[in-house]
């Protein structure tokens, strides 16, 4: 039973078009994943299904008595609240029919037990108590317990407001609540981002074990791996479905790219015979029967579109000057903003040295390298830089709302370079010229990731600060920037949740759980 039919979506953002004459399907139970590179439309797609976004073309038709629960990937939380408050939000049908109960029970005590109307209200009261119990609300706050602590914010404190959260912690409280609502069709948009290891093993058994129907985007190969049974491709404008694992996703994308090669290669070539034979015999009252009518095959024939490869992105960090030896040293360093995050540090950092920073979010990463960089000031103690240190840093967040061209984002950081030279740092990105003019503000997360990046190689530098930079990278662009950092001579301090990105090449772990104040 399909519970989603999606059928000959069109749409497009200006001159670029993103779905022509997409169709898409959603059957009871399926775990689905939408793949495909950076900027092809994943997110769009959701937003259309959800009714976030009208398409130019098409008919989008739910099944009915759905329940959608979307988890995209620049939601907000109301400030004021605690993590609590949001989560217990998930169940407000259910508060609303307690209030509803317990105004019927009020109403019961003034009428006399032969009122008509009694009868009603028991019967109302009767239904409600069921409604309740058949969704365990008396038990709710324990389910809650039990879905924080798997996504690790009972470690941050279910009583701590959201405004102090950092951006991966928000991420939790948002995928926490979706989950609490258990709704028939769950949409995820890179649900691992900003996940620790333990919370992403804790989800892939929530996934595996879900009965229900949900669409996932990912570019977290192995955890997209582990749990979806059906793949939709995104590409050129269109979407193919593959009811088969990842991995036998990828032979048959092969084999279908090889056959639409072959395929061009073979009509090019039939239509340079006929063309070839329509010039020589044209003109003679012998064979101009034969010529018209190769040609009217000709004007016949629906001609194939030469298969276009995406660009790949290509990045490299420029190396400066050699500098002192010890390029980071802190001295009793102690993080935070009102409170202490760590215990007194002593930590150096030595030139051409390459070091990750892991640990559960909220303990300090991003704030440890802001108090390097000298952008927030330190509780106690105290970091130097060496001599002749320059940095090339890449922020893990940034505003949405921006509504500079990436052309213009990056002519803000090098108002000296010409208009080719841009275009040209952008295009080795793997961005194309529709998403070089594009604004920033509608570029998928990945593409944004892209001109960050590339900002961020322009200059010559000995000590790149990295700040999760393979969030919303689609697999090539993940492996092109793994590939450039082994490549990279300087030092090297990277902020990563993924291990499979960097175990392999860095000289160090730093592991801030170690020095954190906090108990985990």
């Amino acid at each position: 039973m399909s519970i989603l039919n999606v059928e000959h979506v069109s749409h497009g953002f200006g001159a670029r078009t993103i779905f022509e004459d997409a169709t898409f399907r959603l059957v009871k139970g399926e775990h689905v994943a939408l793949v495909g590179a950076n900027g092809e439309g994943k997110s769009t797609f959701l937003s259309i299904i959800t009714g976030r976004l009208q398409p130019d073309e098409g008919k989008i038709e739910w099944a009915r008595r759905i329940k959608v629960g979307y988890l995209d990937q620049h939601s907000v939380l109301k400030k004021g609240q605690t993590i609590r408050d949001v989560l217990r939000t998930a169940f407000d049908d259910m508060y609303k029919l307690e209030q509803e109960m317990i105004a019927a029970y009020d109403r019961m005590a003034e009428l006399d037990e032969n009122d008509p109307e009694m009868v009603k209200l028991l019967e109302d009261v009767g239904e409600i108590q069921d409604i309740l119990d058949g969704g365990s609300f008396y038990s709710l706050d324990a389910r809650i317990e039990e879905v924080a602590g798997g996504l690790g914010l009972r470690d941050i404190g279910l009583d701590r407001p959201v405004d102090e959260l950092s951006g991966g912690q928000r991420t939790k409280v948002l995928l926490t609540k979706l989950l609490l609502e258990t709704p028939t069709i769950l949409i995820l948009d890179e649900p691992t981002n900003y996940l620790d290891v333990e919370h992403i093993n804790w989800l892939k058994n929530y996934l595996n074990n879900y009965e229900n129907a949900f669409i996932l985007v990912s570019h977290d190969i192995p955890f997209l791996k582990a749990v979806t049974n059906v793949i939709y491709h995104v590409e050129n404008a269109k979407l193919t479905r593959y009811s088969v694992g990842y991995e036998k996703f990828l032979e048959m994308v092969e084999i279908k790219r090889r056959q639409e090669d072959a395929a061009y290669e073979r009509q090019q070539a039939e239509i340079k015979r006929a063309e070839d034979f329509i010039a020589r015999n044209k003109a003679r009252v012998a064979t101009r029967g034969m010529a018209n009518s190769r040609q009217k095959m000709l004007d016949r024939m629906e001609v194939l579109e030469k298969r276009t490869e995406k660009p790949k992105p290509h990045f490299k960090f420029h190396e400066d000057r050699t500098p002192s030896r010890v390029v980071i040293d802190a001295r009793d360093l102690v993080i935070g903003y009102d409170e202490p995050l760590t215990a007194p540090l002593k930590l150096q950092l030595e030139r051409g040295k390459k070091v990750a920073v892991c640990g559960v979010n909220g303990l300090g990463k991003t704030t440890m390298l802001k108090t390097f960089l000298g952008k927030i000031k330190a509780v106690a103690g105290e970091v130097e830089l060496g001599d002749f240190v320059s940095i090339g840093y890449f922020e893990q967040e940034t505003s949405r709302d921006n509504s500079n061209t990436a052309l213009e984002e990056f002519w803000h950081a090098y108002p000296g370079m010409t208009n080719f030279e841009v275009r040209a740092a952008l295009a080795a990105c793997g961005l194309t010229t529709e998403h070089i003019e594009s604004h920033m503000s509608v570029l998928s997360g990945g593409e944004a990731a892209k001109v960050r990046l590339a900002i961020a190689m322009q200059a010559p530098c000995n000590l790149l600060v990295l700040d999760e930079p393979t969030n919303h990278l689609d697999v090539d662009a993940k492996d092109e920037l793994r590939r450039a950092l082994m490549e990279y001579k300087g030092a090297v301090l990277l902020v990563s949740h993924e291990p499979e990105f960097y175990e392999d090449w860095v000289d160090d772990v730093w592991n801030i759980e170690k020095w954190t104040t906090k108990v985990i």
